[in-house]
């Protein structure tokens, strides 16, 4: 932790700033989990050690809860998991993933205290709870946590008075850091780390933060001077600023007075209609925004059943209504476009979902930062879909587009940077062979697919990422 300083950030608190000069894709710093769990959906799925997905896990013998990849990872794991093992056996059920997120971080304290560990610049008792700003749900929701936890917690144990249990609780609330699988594609679990913590937001950071191999990387997405304060952003920027401030104030508790905020930057963009001879009224922008808005519910409810031809049905009709009257970056247009790539191809209709997920990528790339770690992804998925489609050329393109993103925001270890170098030099043979004999490059495509099996896309989820924290759904 010497390359970065703790310091008072005006009008926001404790910050860090670089000790040091950084460029595009260094590791500002790695901190592995002070405690983290799986989460309650995936518990059978995900190893509780590494958080990878695996196939086949090892069950924990005596709890019959805790799943791992292998001996080793349960090894790892024992000292923390044998309280929770015992505390499990002797509760008789497991409790929700809050309740054995703040058990880990009580048992980490009664072996260590609560003061500062090895690596950390701030302890587990100094980092904010929020808990003063709670709104009266929230303030019943942490005393239905508190009482399921005291009902949990062992007796043998040492005791915790409610204070320390409310800020625990505040603690995950506000700082909660939401785990990714081994390729990044998956969110399948939560984490406290002291150090991230510390870094305060920006909606145009100039950091990036991403789960590695069992630790956190904050990287930098450009060149940062020594001195400069280090930002990440706690949302997705692909909200107009109002909006982005208002889930800042209701998740985070703070006024975001970033430049893109102040200034309404983007805004323009995200809210774009179509301009000219036929600009639309404002009525008609009106109704097609809000018909975009009661779409989007009935898609949610349609994927969440995994109705996906439903889902395809309703994203065709919107865009049909949303094309004649919204700009190509507009941020509605840009979520159906986005939905709609993504939905056929799952359903292994190419060469339509390509179609989509060109506009869709043509938009992000004048919305998002030039590094944005979403921005990367989106650029994947178009470039696979591309070459699906047998558009090698494109595909191409945007498998290189994206390689060169996730480089600065995951780094060259990471799997799924790994993943896409070899479909990066994959796509390049066959570019090559397709610029020297285009009909000859079909026909062996054509017999390559045919003796293999199809590859099916993943499973469209339904989860959306709002931020970079976990909140309590």
């Amino acid at each position: 932790m010497e390359k970065v300083e703790v310091f008072t950030s005006e009008g926001k608190g404790r910050g860090l700033k670089a000790a040091k000069e950084f460029w595009a894709g260094d590791v500002i710093f790695a901190e592995p989990a002070y405690a983290a769990v799986v989460f309650d959906s995936l518990t059978h799925l995900v190893c509780h050690t590494c958080f990878k997905r695996q196939e086949k896990l090892h069950r924990c013998g005596q709890c019959k809860f805790a799943h791992y990849c292998d001996r080793t990872c349960q090894k790892d794991a024992w000292l923390n998991h044998k309280h929770e093992c015992s505390a499990i056996k002797a509760h008789g059920k497991v409790p929700n993933e809050n309740i054995r997120l703040a058990a880990r971080i009580m048992w980490r304290i009664e072996r260590e205290g609560g003061a500062l560990t090895e690596g950390s610049l701030v302890s587990i008792d100094d980092l904010q709870n929020h808990v003063e700003h709670f709104g009266d749900e929230e303030k019943k929701e942490l005393r239905v946590d508190v009482e399921s936890f005291l009902n949990f917690w062992p007796a043998q144990s040492q005791q915790f008075g409610m204070q320390n249990i409310s800020h625990i609780f505040g603690v995950i609330n506000c700082n909660g850091f939401t785990l990714s699988d081994q390729r990044g594609l998956q969110a399948v679990g939560v984490g406290i780390f002291p150090n991230l913590c510390l870094v305060n937001h920006d909606c145009w950071p100039n950091c990036t933060v991403i789960f590695n191999n069992g630790k956190i990387e904050l990287r930098a997405l450009g060149k940062i001077s020594p001195g400069e304060e280090l930002t990440v952003s706690y949302v997705d920027f692909l909200n107009v600023s109002e909006e982005r401030r208002q889930q800042l104030k209701k998740q985070y508790y703070f006024d975001c007075t970033c430049e893109h905020c102040q200034k309404g930057i983007k805004d323009d963009l995200m809210l774009a209609v179509k301009e000219g001879e036929n600009k639309p009224s404002q009525d008609v922008v009106k109704e097609v925004l809000q018909f975009s808005k009661d779409t989007l519910e009935k898609i949610n409810k349609a994927r969440s059943e995994g109705i996906y031809h439903e889902v395809v049905k309703l994203c065709r009709e919107c865009l049909k209504k949303q094309e004649p009257v919204l700009g190509e970056t507009n941020i509605y247009l840009l979520r159906i476009l986005s939905i709609a790539s993504e939905v056929l191809s799952y359903l292994q209709m190419f060469e339509e979902a390509a179609g989509y997920a060109k506009r869709m990528v043509d938009g992000y790339t004048k919305i998002y930062h030039p590094n944005n770690a979403q921005l990367g992804m989106a650029v994947m998925r178009a470039g696979v879909t591309h070459w699906h489609a047998s558009l090698i050329e494109a595909g191409h393109g945007m498998i290189c587009k994206a390689y060169a993103i996730l480089l600065v925001t995951h780094g060259p270890t990471h799997p799924i940077t790994k993943d896409l170098e070899v479909m990066r030099v994959q796509s390049e043979m066959e570019l090559r062979m397709f610029q020297q004999n285009e009909f000859m490059y079909y026909k062996m495509r054509e017999a390559a697919l045919k003796n293999q099996k199809i590859q099916v896309m993943p499973e469209p989820t339904n989860e959306v990422s709002s931020g970079l924290f976990h909140t309590k759904q």
